[in-house]
């Protein structure tokens, strides 16, 4: 199979999400995470198609009522119903690859990070996307099942390279994806479903992670040949550690090319805590769409720093904060939420 799957900042024909639904998600913050799906909704549709699923028509009217409030351009939106447990479209949806020229999508499966049990719903949504459109699914299968496989685990250059995390793909205690797996059985999926030539493995996600260790929280690629890594400059921070030790893996790795991987540093916020709990605060959960690089900000000092840092590296696009304080909440923010389609 001819597959390749393209890096997020090639052009998109579409942007996918999920209208927010579940109360429990953002517990005593629902209200205004609809205010910011809006304004994600309005950067994004600035360069292309934004397909948002939804519920039902009350749903849909309800959010086309905060998106007209918001002044977003309703030419630029679809609606698509199907009924959903969460809406983390970057993981419940499938993945867009590219087969000589034309866009197929692989449909791994979606098992609510080995976690949670309400994910049934979610699971339906490769195959809904594939006969709403008409795109080729292909059922990821290794050693006799179905993949279990998220997208914010993995992030690639587009060509040929993909950096993940033992932690999130190679625990056997903890959110267990698919046991007995090795990282040679991962590497063979990879290769046969993604077009993947060159694996990447970091060790540990960052702390207060729901997911076990998704990299979309911790080193991301900007380009072919660069990856931004966050780290954490308080030696008594619990980032600390773990962030060195990935820096420290990313100095000796290599390119599909064999060439060395530049790794840019990116800061941290200080530590979002709400109710007790260290949540996901990262800049790495930036999201490449067409119009924009869109990054979550925190009010916090280090904000105006990251934006500076991306901005620098990526040229052909503006870079816009977010503010994702309430939307973290939810134990993710603008990547998490979000699922591109290639051309």
């Amino acid at each position: 199979m001819n597959y390749r799957i393209p890096a997020e900042w090639e052009p998109h024909q579409a942007t996918w999400l999920g209208w927010p639904h579940n109360k429990e998600d953002w517990p005593g913050k629902f209200t205004p995470i609809q205010w910011v799906y809006a304004e994600i909704v309005k950067k994004i549709s600035r360069g292309e198609i934004v397909r948002i699923v939804v519920e039902s028509k009350e749903h849909e009217r309800k959010a086309k009522s905060v998106l007209i409030s918001s002044e977003v351009d309703l030419s630029k939106v679809e609606f698509y119903h199907l009924k959903t447990d969460r809406g983390w479209m970057r993981d419940s949806g499938p993945a867009f690859v590219k087969s000589n020229g034309k866009v197929e999508l692989v449909n791994f499966k979606f098992n609510g990070w080995a976690k949670y049990s309400n994910c049934k719903k979610d699971e339906k949504l490769p195959k809904f996307i594939s006969e709403k459109l008409g795109i080729k699914r292909i059922t990821a299968e290794h050693k006799g099942n179905q993949v279990v496989l998220e997208g914010g685990s993995i992030d690639t250059n587009g060509n040929g390279t993909l950096i993940t995390t033992e932690e999130c793909l190679m625990d056997d205690k903890v959110q267990v994806r698919n046991p007995g797996f090795t990282k040679k059985d991962y590497e063979e999926i990879f290769k046969k479903f993604l077009g993947i030539k060159n694996v990447l493995w970091l060790g540990k996600g960052i702390a207060g992670d729901d997911t076990h260790g998704h990299v979309d929280d911790l080193c991301r690629f900007v380009n072919k040949k660069t990856v931004v890594l966050v780290q954490e400059k308080n030696s008594k921070d619990e980032n600390y550690k773990l962030l060195q030790e990935n820096k420290e893996r990313l100095q000796s790795m290599k390119l599909e090319d064999g060439s060395k991987v530049e790794a840019i540093e990116l800061p941290m916020p200080e530590p979002v805590i709400f109710k007790g709990q260290r949540l996901p605060a990262s800049y790495a959960n930036f999201y490449f769409s067409n119009a924009a690089v869109i990054v979550p900000t925190f009010n916090d000092p280090n904000d105006k720093t990251a934006l500076g840092i991306l901005s620098e590296l990526i040229k052909d696009r503006p870079v816009i904060g977010i503010h994702a304080v309430d939307l973290v909440w939810g134990l993710g923010t603008l990547h998490c939420l979000t699922h591109e389609q290639p051309v």
